[in-house]
């Protein structure tokens, strides 16, 4: 993640803050066109995402973080979209089997980020790849968006977050034996 940017968040560097707020601004606000909300909805949902990737850095949420800080706040947005979509219950409706966070990093994400990938983020990437869309959605809800148990639990379909869990112990399992084999 871009250290500076990281800095500039934690610190309140106004220059700064305004030129990262206003980098991604048009590109999220075209990038929500998509999902029929108004021009007024999705830039209240770009300042909302913003205050909250503000937070996940004054937390220390985005050391652990490997991907931009753009397809970060992409994933808040999205999130804070599908909440608004069913809060104004619109017809599409949000199926964590169907789209899950990680549709949103393959649609933003660059390639040649992944030149840059050590000897074991490349293991990892092939690996995780393999997992299930299911497994891929919940490693990537709790330990690159930094999501709690509690904030899965509300943002998918599970029921509780014993559930949440244990999915993810399982799914972690899985890869790490499918990395050692």
């Amino acid at each position: 993640m871009e250290e500076n940017h990281v800095k500039a968040l934690i610190h309140n560097d106004p220059i700064e803050l305004s030129k990262l707020y206003n980098s991604h601004r048009d590109l999220f606000l075209n990038f929500g066109k998509k999902y029929g909300l108004s021009y007024d909805d999705l830039s209240d949902i770009y300042q909302e995402a913003f205050i909250a990737l503000r937070k996940h850095a004054l937390n220390g949420k985005l050391d652990a973080v490997n991907s931009t800080l753009k397809t970060y706040l992409f994933g808040i947005g999205k999130f804070m979209i599908y909440d608004l979509l069913k809060e104004k219950k619109k017809t599409t409706e949000y199926n964590p089997a169907k789209v899950g966070i990680y549709d949103t990093i393959e649609i933003i994400s660059y390639e040649a980020e992944d030149e840059n990938l050590s000897y074991e983020q490349g293991l990892l990437q092939t690996y995780f790849k393999k997992l299930g869309k299911k497994c891929q959605e919940m490693l990537t809800l709790f330990y690159s968006r930094g999501l709690s148990i509690d904030e899965i639990v509300e943002h998918t379909a599970y029921t509780d977050g014993s559930v949440v869990r244990s999915q993810k112990s399982r799914c972690l399992k899985s890869l790490k034996e499918m990395i050692k084999s």
